[in-house]
């Protein structure tokens, strides 16, 4: 190796090195900053709570840590955790790949999308909530329900960005590629798939608050476990330290899935838009 190629090696070293160091400064202080917003809200929180607003309207921290401590200790909160995250996981995993099946296949059958595209509008027009019921009467209140109803609430979601994602493909690159004499099959994998991945990772990602969504309502409409019964059951006892304490727990799993989809699956699929972001 010349000397010329040794210098602009360890010149690019420097400056990746450098853009590692300034990214992880930046991360710093944004944990900094949003760690204060955190304990900046509690004392907030704390400090109205039973002095400008009535305990009984929005708890406390103090009641909330003590109603995770006691779930915790008894083993409820674990028990009724792993229910949701059953369900929000299964239904999640379910409708993701039937969305994003039939999102590619209408993508790449104009026709098809013709017909059916009418069809699976109108059905995500319907409020899923509202699915609940009929769902009772067809699959019983079991844990099936729930996993049906979160999966149905995912597939829409996925399902249009998936078909956008298809859709949207440089109809000009296909033609000269196919000029070129590439195969259905190597079009499809080669170029439609990895330019609509962005499309899919951008569904995914909308998708996984409204999966636990959809878990946690067939659970208030007709459950006797999961952290949906634990807010309805606390709502129903007037204890509002006990329901927040649900919501926290709701907001925090839903953030923890949130960051293996984007943290795991989005760097492995999309490596490339990660390596030019850095």
């Amino acid at each position: 190796m010349s000397s010329e190629a040794i210098i602009i090696e360890q010149s690019k070293k420097k400056a990746l090195s450098k853009r590692k160091m300034r990214k992880r400064k930046e991360f710093i202080k944004l944990s900094i900053i949003r760690l204060f917003i955190i304990v900046f809200t509690l004392f907030i929180w704390h400090f109205l709570s039973g002095r400008v607003i009535d305990k009984f309207w929005i708890s406390s921290p103090t009641d909330v840590m003590q109603a995770i401590y006691k779930w915790t200790v008894s083993g409820e909160l674990f028990y009724h955790l792993s229910i949701t995250v059953q369900e929000t996981l299964l239904g999640f995993g379910f409708g993701a790949l039937a969305g994003g099946i039939v999102g590619f296949l209408l993508g790449r059958w104009t026709y098809g999308a013709k017909i059916f595209e009418p069809f699976i509008m109108s059905l995500y027009s319907l409020p899923k909530i509202a699915l609940a019921p009929l769902f009772i009467l067809w699959f019983g209140i079991g844990i099936d329900m729930k996993i049906i109803l979160a999966a149905v609430t995912v597939f829409f979601l996925v399902f249009i960005n998936t078909y956008a994602g298809v859709r949207n493909v440089d109809k000009d690159m296909l033609e000269n590629i196919r000029i070129m004499g590439a195969s259905e099959r190597q079009i499809t994998f080669k170029v439609v798939l990895p330019s609509a991945l962005t499309w899919i990772m951008v569904g995914l990602r909308t998708s996984i608050p409204y999966a636990l969504i959809g878990a946690v309502v067939g659970e208030i409409t007709a459950s006797n476990r999961g952290v949906g019964y634990l807010i309805q059951y606390s709502a129903g006892q007037y204890d509002t330290g006990g329901t927040f304490a649900a919501l926290i727990i709701l907001m925090l799993f839903s953030i923890t899935l949130n960051f293996i989809v984007t943290g795991l699956i989005e760097k492995r699929f999309l490596r490339w838009k990660t390596d030019q972001s850095n």
